[in-house]
């Protein structure tokens, strides 16, 4: 009803957009939803009967059952983390028959289920059956050979089961971990150790006994042998590329080295006195070629047959070589097994002898990088600087150097040179409104 007092308002209608608007369909929509509600929860208990509510027992219907059983049918209802997936409306489905996915059996014909039924009872399986039934007996193995909680019947400090590739020097550590991924290998055990000593020199090597703060006199004097042949063999190369550079050639003036420079350049062009237009002219204009021009003749039918007769005697000769050779090669079978076993013994020779320059080379610095490893200097104090006792001792060398050496010996470091950085040059010049002849000319004023 329209409040009293205001008038009612006329409005069109016509479409569905303007009678949405302008019709009032709340009470509607509520009755519709208190439907909807009955529907989900059942009806009001307003139009329930007492007897639909309440019972009067006389006698329990179920018995008395113990906690074991009580357990056992609680065990049997679904869990009450699931309660929130179960259904909580009474509203009956609207489609009753819906789209089911058939099993594989079910989708199976009915005449190949008899047949397999009946291959089944005369012990006849297919290749998956054997495999799966397999698969679950080795599965029924593990899991009564796995061990209960508490029980240890594995020595763990038992020796762990090497594989041959992880001695195999062949292959690589990615191969090595590719073969080895899954058999319960740890992966740390194929990677080099960092424990590993990476050379067999010692980390603290002896020094000369001459390098003592008081030395023998012999061990001293080796010591400055030593010292002095290196000297003197470093001297002897130094002369040595000075010789083969440097004094291979004269020095000569400025005049004479542009005279022989002009002279050099000079060779083969025209000259004053005439000798190469001279050769010219008697050579004459004349333009001969060397190679005469050909014919592009096509080849006749005969050519043809005679060069394909060729062709075919050719592979026929080569064919006949290959069959004498291979008689020749059977006559000579002693022959070959003498020249194989004489080969063997050497390739054994050259393989002793490798293995003993690799033993000899074993404690040597490897090649790290660009640079070779060059034995550090002696370090040693002439015979007016040895004092006999550490206070009054003139020390010689670096500690750290000495270790630095050391590691790079020991194949820890590269080898290394000291890099001089060069100091970038720097142009130097004045602004023109900084020159002192404009600050003369500013003080004059």
């Amino acid at each position: 009803m329209a409040i009293s007092g205001t008038k009612k308002k006329k409005v069109s209608k016509k479409l569905k957009s303007s009678w949405r608007k302008h019709v009032n369909i709340k009470d509607v929509e509520e009755f519709l939803e208190d439907q909807r509600l009955d529907e989900r929860l059942g009806p009001p208990l307003a139009t329930i009967s007492n007897d639909e509510l309440f019972k009067v027992d006389v006698k329990p219907d179920e018995q008395l059952l113990s906690s074991k059983e009580r357990r056992k049918l609680k065990a049997l209802k679904p869990l009450k983390c699931l309660s929130s997936l179960e259904s909580y409306t009474k509203v009956p489905d609207p489609i009753a028959k819906r789209n089911h996915v058939r099993t594989k059996e079910e989708r199976m014909n009915r005449l190949v289920m008899l047949k397999k039924e009946a291959n089944q009872k005369k012990g006849i399986f297919t290749a998956k059956e054997i495999q799966a039934k397999a698969n679950r007996e080795l599965a029924e193995v593990r899991r009564q050979n796995k061990p209960k909680r508490g029980e240890f019947s594995e020595d763990l400090w038992a020796g762990v089961k090497k594989f041959p590739i992880e001695s195999d020097e062949w292959a690589t550590t990615n191969t090595k971990k590719h073969n080895l991924r899954g058999v319960g290998v740890p992966i740390k055990n194929v990677r080099p150790s960092l424990k590993e000593k990476k050379s067999g020199v010692p980390a603290i090597e002896a020094p000369h006994p001459g390098m003592s703060y008081n030395p023998s006199y012999k061990d001293h004097q080796d010591l400055l042998r030593a010292v002095a042949e290196k000297e003197s063999k470093l001297i002897k190369e130094e002369a040595h590329l000075q010789r083969c550079t440097r004094g291979m050639f004269s020095k000569v003036t400025e005049e004479t080295r542009d005279h022989a420079w002009l002279v050099e350049m000079s060779e083969g062009l025209p000259s004053k006195e005439g000798t190469n237009v001279e050769e010219n002219e008697a050579s004459g204009d004349e333009y001969k070629s060397v190679n005469p021009p050909t014919k592009n003749q096509k080849k006749t039918l005969k050519q043809r047959r005679k060069q394909k007769e060729q062709l075919d005697l050719a592979k026929a000769r080569r064919t006949l070589k290959v069959e004498k050779k291979k008689i020749t090669d059977i006559h000579q079978l002693k022959v070959l097994a003498r020249q194989v076993s004489k080969i063997e013994r050497q390739q054994a020779i050259i393989r002793g002898m490798r293995a003993k320059v690799k033993e000899l080379k074993k404690n040597e610095p490897k090649v790290l990088g660009s640079m070779k490893y060059e034995e550090p200097d002696l370090e040693f104090n002439m015979m007016q600087d040895i004092a006999g006792n550490l206070k009054d001792l003139k020390t010689e060398g670096s500690l750290l150097a000495d270790r630095f050496k050391s590691m790079q010996k020991r194949n820890i470091l590269a080898p290394t040179k000291r890099h001089a950085r060069k100091k970038a040059k720097v142009k130097k010049y004045t602004k023109p409104g900084h020159k002192d002849e404009d600050w003369k000319k500013t003080v004059a004023r």
